[in-house]
């Protein structure tokens, strides 16, 4: 008689353990999905009307940051019993005097840059012909190749492969000068307009001195330390604005100068007039130093016909840069408060997509005034953590 045996347990070591799933953690965070939906549109709103408005915004934008920048003089000049409107005239009177002379001692040395241009450029052709020699280059192998596939093309479509088809040829439209005469003079009227209304508006709101201030102070509410928190924030703000406009002004003004100078201890020619142009773009964060490297590189490479020399000059201009943007700076600013470099980064690319090279000069100064304001403002403390560094 057969007897079945049942088939031995699986040993211990081979068992399998089975361990429970971890408790998943959950954030309860409630969402309100019309105000994120309102906040939204109220954002792409926004975008919309600083692009379609920045004749008028970048005009007032330019206005404020430049009161903000002087109103230290005039206020010191009050002080001296100096009439406001006088020294608001005084200050600005000034300030174009002095851009005014600066531009016509350097309008020669600017007219002569010009003038040199097609000579430059010359010069660069004969610098690439010189460097490719007799050898193909890598250019013309690819223009090469391109013929021939045009070639190949054209062959592909004689007339009888493309019967009852009509060949339509484009022409380009000759070149007017009456029409570029035209809108340059346009663009030019429309310059001086905007300039003279940057002019008076300045003018004007650095003669209002502290008129929005108190009407700040009496939206406060009647409470007096309702009214002393608001004058108080009030304050840290106005003069963080003005410490960092200054800041960037007097770092402009050192990188100029300092620029300048190097350029011209190496021999380029016009050195001033790369001097103030490295000046104005150290306004623009990264973007304006390497363009002043790079174009000041390319006229010493012209200029002396030589890689080193090239070399020397836009390391020059970087180094100066560096130094400045890194060392002097950070020092100056370091009671205000300081963006995040991902947060300058990205303004940069939205105020110049917003408004050109205008949001390139004022993207900067429009966060640091946003994030003042958020800094003070209880439910908007989240936005200026975020924004700074």
């Amino acid at each position: 008689m057969n007897v079945e045996h049942a088939p031995d347990p699986l040993p211990a070591a081979a068992e399998i353990t089975t361990f429970p799933e971890p408790e998943r953690l959950l954030l309860h965070m409630p969402v309100d999905i019309r105000n994120v939906s309102l906040m939204v549109l109220a954002g792409l709103g926004l975008l919309f009307v600083l692009h379609w408005a920045k004749a008028v915004f970048i005009p007032v934008m330019l206005s404020i940051l430049f009161s903000y920048a002087f109103s230290p003089v005039v206020n010191w000049l009050e002080t001296r019993r100096v009439p406001r409107w006088l020294g608001a005239a005084v200050v600005l009177l000034s300030i174009l005097g002095a851009m005014g002379a600066t531009a016509y001692s350097l309008s020669d040395e600017a007219v002569a840059m010009v003038e040199s241009l097609p000579v430059a450029a010359q010069k660069f052709r004969n610098a690439l012909k010189r460097s490719s020699g007799k050898s193909t280059s890598t250019l013309d192998t690819v223009q090469k190749a391109a013929t021939q596939i045009e070639q190949a093309a054209q062959e592909g479509a004689a007339p009888g492969a493309t019967r009852g088809v009509t060949r339509v040829v484009v022409e380009r439209a000759s070149f007017n000068v009456k029409d570029y005469l035209w809108s340059g003079t346009i663009g030019l009227i429309a310059l001086v307009g905007q300039t003279t209304v940057v002019i008076f508006l300045t003018y004007f709101l650095m003669l209002s001195g502290d008129t929005f201030r108190r009407k700040m102070l009496k939206l406060a509410g009647p409470n007096l330390s309702d009214k002393k928190i608001t004058l108080q924030a009030l304050h840290e703000i106005t003069g963080q604005i003005q410490r960092y406009l200054q800041v960037q002004l007097l770092t402009s003004a050192l990188v100029g100068v300092l620029t300048w100078l190097a350029l011209w201890a190496i021999g380029l020619d016009n050195a001033a007039v790369w001097g103030i142009a490295a000046g104005v773009l150290n306004l623009v964060p990264y973007v304006g130093s390497l363009i002043t490297a790079v174009a000041s590189a390319l006229v010493g490479f012209l200029q002396f016909g030589s890689l080193n020399m090239a070399v020397l000059v836009g390391g020059a201009s970087l180094v100066i840069h560096t130094i400045v943007g890194n060392i002097i700076t950070p020092w100056l600013t370091s009671r205000a408060s300081r963006l995040s470099p991902v947060a300058v980064f990205v303004a940069l690319l939205a105020w110049g997509w917003l408004w050109g090279v205008w949001g390139l000069l004022l993207g900067i100064p429009i966060m640091m005034m946003v994030k003042s304001v958020c800094d003070r403002v209880d439910d908007l403390k989240p936005v200026g953590e975020f924004l700074g560094s």
